[in-house]
């Protein structure tokens, strides 16, 4: 069988979209770009050369413009103090009495907790706002601050 070139390059495309769903690399993505724009030259009537370097050129022209792209983005909160991961950063508690190492023990949510002090300055009773979760540990500063 005897497929046009425009075939293969599209089977590629198809190929790398199909892994990038199955990795969840979206630069595979960008490499499909490539491809398609390999499948268009062919389609245009270009040579094989052209239609490698049109599909080189814009898969990795693709792919380096994505990932200047998320560098410049900021970088997510790391997990133990992400809201996004954790519902419970941001939630307000009650604590009694601290402990000299600046640990104590708190109800939230129905069950009692070990909690750090994560404020500035010496750590006081009153209401605090969860800050990060690390482990079964509560990091906590005060409210209102």
């Amino acid at each position: 069988m005897d497929w046009p070139d425009s075939t293969l390059w599209w089977l590629a495309a198809g190929a790398l979209v199909a892994l990038e769903l199955v990795t969840g690399t979206f630069y595979l993505l960008m490499l499909a770009l490539g491809a398609a724009a390999g499948a268009l030259a062919a389609h245009a009537g270009f040579g094989g050369i052209m239609q490698a370097v049109s599909a080189a050129v814009i898969g990795v022209g693709a792919t380096v413009i994505w990932h200047l792209r998320r560098a410049r983005e900021p970088r997510p909160a790391a997990s133990e103090s992400n809201r996004d991961v954790n519902l419970d950063i941001g939630g307000t508690l009650h604590v009694t009495q601290w402990r000299a190492d600046g640990t104590a023990r708190a109800q939230y949510r129905g069950a009692a907790w070990s909690v750090r002090y994560a404020g500035d300055g010496a750590p006081t009773p009153g209401d605090h706002i969860i800050q990060a979760v690390h482990g079964n540990e509560l990091r906590v500063a005060p409210a209102g601050r």
